[in-house]
């Protein structure tokens, strides 16, 4: 199939689940993952109706940007940042989806003060205790979104999780979690963070997430098929 007709199949499959869960069939947004894609197979999504994209590495997103904003598209940084590539990402309008420590907060509340702009974030967390996955830790979930709040200029809109590679069936037991720790947070009314976007799925498993309560999925190869093994920038 092209990269416009899997496109297309992914939405229909967002939209069937939705309304299975009982939700709208737009409730949920569809981040198109476009690393290592380049920007004429990325247009081949859009030209499908791809609005959103996850970037997983800053260099790429700076080669990427000026298709990015000439094509109006929403800018979501999936990957792991880096204290000192913050900079190139803060005030440009892109949701960091990735915060995970608090170096990093202090950094991006830093950039943002001298910037003039509040930076919006997702906290990601490590909802299945792999130690070879980054985000935080479910039981210091609660203090480390009390140190953020306490930061100026940063704001975390809501929660992201990559769960264990256990298939549709396994990964819906960690969605569930992930969704009620969205909701007790959500009750907690701390400053600075709203429980808005609970970014969760991806290819092998965005169905189950969205009829978890995920807002948001982040599909790459269901899209443009397997990425490459190699690619530019860090």
């Amino acid at each position: 199939m092209s990269i416009a007709e899997n496109y297309i199949r992914v939405t229909e499959n967002i939209a069937s689940a939705c309304i299975e869960a009982g939700r709208g069939p737009d409730d949920v947004k569809l981040i198109a993952v476009t690393k290592y894609v380049d920007t004429a197979r990325i247009a081949e999504a859009v030209a499908a109706g791809a609005r959103s994209v996850g970037e997983n590495r800053v260099q790429e997103y700076r080669d990427k940007r000026e298709f990015f904003e000439a094509n109006g598209l929403d800018v979501h940084l999936i990957g792991q940042l880096q204290t000192n590539k913050v900079k190139y990402v803060v005030g440009n309008g892109v949701l960091i989806q990735s915060l995970d420590r608090i170096e990093l907060a202090k950094e991006i509340s830093r950039a943002a003060s001298n910037k003039g702009v509040i930076q919006d974030t997702l906290v990601e967390v490590n909802i299945g205790g792999e130690a070879q996955k980054g985000g935080i830790a479910v039981d210091g979930l609660i203090p480390f979104l009390e140190l953020v709040s306490a930061l100026p200029s940063i704001r975390v809109k809501g929660l992201m999780c990559v769960p264990p590679a256990v298939g549709q069936d396994g990964a819906r037991a960690y969605f569930a979690a992930m969704r009620r720790l969205f909701e007790d947070i959500r009750g907690m009314n701390m400053p600075n963070v709203d429980m808005l976007e609970l970014s969760m799925g991806m290819s092998g498993d965005y169905k189950a997430a969205v009829q978890e309560g995920a807002t948001m999925v982040r599909v790459g190869t269901g899209i443009f098929g397997a990425r490459p093994t190699a690619g530019t920038g860090a």
